[in-house]
């Protein structure tokens, strides 16, 4: 019976050792970089805190037009509220009144 002798090559030996290396490459680099990385992460931290300043604004300027519209209800109608937006709406004054401008930030 006849054996055959194989030589180990060089090659062989590093097949497994650079699969590794490139799958763990491949996975590194899209955990920093890929949609879901860190890199997004911090993106998506940062439109939360955008959205929570823009939430925040808007719940202040919602509750703002509750007050004022709970100062013209039926109930509580407010003189002076009903006054004020009918010559804001009309653009008119007497005369003898000084018009102090007053703009809202939006």
């Amino acid at each position: 019976m006849w054996t055959r002798h194989h030589k180990k090559r060089r090659l062989g030996r590093l097949v497994v050792p650079l699969l590794a290396v490139a799958f763990l490459s491949y996975f590194g680099y899209h955990s920093i970089h890929g949609g879901f990385g860190l890199r997004a992460t911090e993106e998506f931290d940062r439109q939360i805190a955008e959205r929570k300043a823009r939430l925040d604004a808007l719940t202040q300027t919602r509750r703002t037009l509750e007050r004022e519209v709970e100062l013209m209800s039926d109930g509580s109608l407010e003189r002076d509220m009903l006054d004020e937006k009918a010559r804001l709406a009309l653009n008119m004054s007497r005369s003898d009144e000084i018009v102090i401008f007053h703009h809202r930030a939006n």
